[in-house]
C-alpha cells in the first residue's frame, strides 16, 4: 500500500530522530559492554528485523552469483568497518560532536563524486565544503581551531568519527550499483548480513566472544533494544518506506535535524553542555552541507 505524503514525512522524521537518539543511547550501552560486543548484538536484531520484513513483503530474493562479494565488501564497509569506527570512537568522543561531525557525510560523498565519477563541484558547492570545514573544526576544537596546528584534534575519539563520515560517503557511492537492481530494503538486508558475519569474526577472534553478555546490566539491554530494534532495524524500513514517496534531494533535509536532535538527547541523558560555540559551529557546519546538496 503507498504511502499517503504526511505518512511519509512522519516516518522520515521517526528515522532521524531515532538515527539522531542513537549516538547518546551507544555512549550509555559503552558504560557495560565493549564496542564489538554492541554492534554485533545491535545488527544481530537489525538482521532479523530487516529479514523478515523483506520476507513479508515478498520482496527476499538470492543475489546474482556475481553479486555476493559486492554485498561483502559493501557491508563490510558500511556496516563492520564503519559500526567500529564510530562504537570506538564514541568511547572518548562526545555524542553531540560526533553527530555534528556525521552530517558533514555529503560533503565526503560530494569529493568523492568529483574524484570518481566526474562530477562538477561549482563554486556553491566549494564553497559549502569550505564552510562545513570550518564548522566542524570550531566544533572539535571547542573554539579554538590554533590548538589543531599543535597537534591537539580534540578527544582522540574525534578522529575514528571523522573517518567515519569519510568511510560512508564511500559506502553510499558504493551502493548506487546495487540500488539499479535491487528495492532499498532487500540491498539493506543483505548489507547488514554480511556485516553481522564480518562482526561475529570480529567478536570471536579478536574480541570478547560472549563473556561480556552476562554482566550486561538492565539498562544496558534498555539500550541494546533501543540501538537494534529502532536504530538498526525499524528506522531503516521507515526511511527507505518514505523514499518512496518523498524525493531523495527533499529527503536529504531531514538529514540536518539529526544532530539537533542529538545534541538535545545527550544533554538530557549524558549531560552534554550545549555550548554556544557548537551552535555556531553546528549551524555553519549545517548550512555548508546545505549550499553542497542544493
Amino acid at each position: 500500500m503507498r504511502l499517503t505524503n504526511k505518512l511519509a514525512y512522519i516516518e522520515a522524521f521517526f528515522a532521524v530522530f531515532i538515527w539522531g537518539c542513537t549516538f547518546a543511547v551507544t555512549k550509555l550501552a559503552l558504560r557495560d559492554a565493549s564496542p564489538a560486543t554492541i554492534v554485533w548484538i545491535r545488527f544481530g536484531m537489525g538482521v532479523l528485523i530487516l529479514g523478515a520484513t523483506v520476507t513479508a513483503r515478498r520482496q527476499l530474493a538470492l543475489p546474482a552469483a556475481s553479486e555476493w562479494a559486492y554485498f561483502a565488501l559493501v557491508g563490510f564497509i558500511g556496516v563492520s568497518f564503519h559500526q567500529w569506527l564510530q562504537a570506538t570512537g564514541l568511547k572518548t568522543a562526545a555524542a553531540t560532536t560526533t553527530a555534528w561531525i556525521v552530517a558533514t557525510i555529503p560533503i565526503f560523498t560530494a569529493l568523492l563524486g568529483w574524484l570518481f565519477l566526474k562530477e562538477s563541484l561549482g563554486r556553491v558547492r566549494l564553497l559549502g565544503i569550505l564552510l562545513a570545514s570550518v564548522g566542524v573544526l570550531l566544533i572539535v576544537s571547542k573554539g579554538n581551531p590554533i590548538a589543531l596546528t599543535q597537534g591537539k584534534f580534540g578527544a582522540p575519539g574525534d578522529f575514528l568519527i571523522l573517518i567515519s563520515a569519510l568511510n560512508w560517503a564511500v559506502f553510499s557511492v558504493l551502493s548506487r550499483r546495487g540500488l539499479r537492481t535491487h528495492p532499498a530494503a532487500r540491498m539493506m538486508f543483505y548489507v547488514m548480513l554480511f556485516g553481522w558475519l564480518f562482526l561475529t569474526i570480529w567478536l570471536f577472534a579478536f574480541g570478547p566472544g560472549l563473556s561480556e553478555i552476562p554482566h550486561i546490566t538492565r539498562s544496558g539491554w534498555a539500550s541494546l533494544l533501543v540501538l537494534g530494534i529502532f536504530g538498526s532495524g525499524i528506522a531503516y524500513i521507515t526511511w527507505y518506506d518514505a523514499l518512496l514517496v518523498i524525493p531523495a534531494a527533499q529527503l536529504g533535509a531531514f538529514i540536518y535535524v539529526e544532530p539537533l536532535v542529538t545534541m538535545v538527547v545527550a544533554a538530557l541523558m549524558l549531560g552534554e553542555a550545549i555550548t554556544l560555540v557548537s551552535i555556531l559551529g553546528g549551524a555553519i557546519t549545517i548550512y555548508g552541507v546545505y549550499l553542497v546538496n542544493r
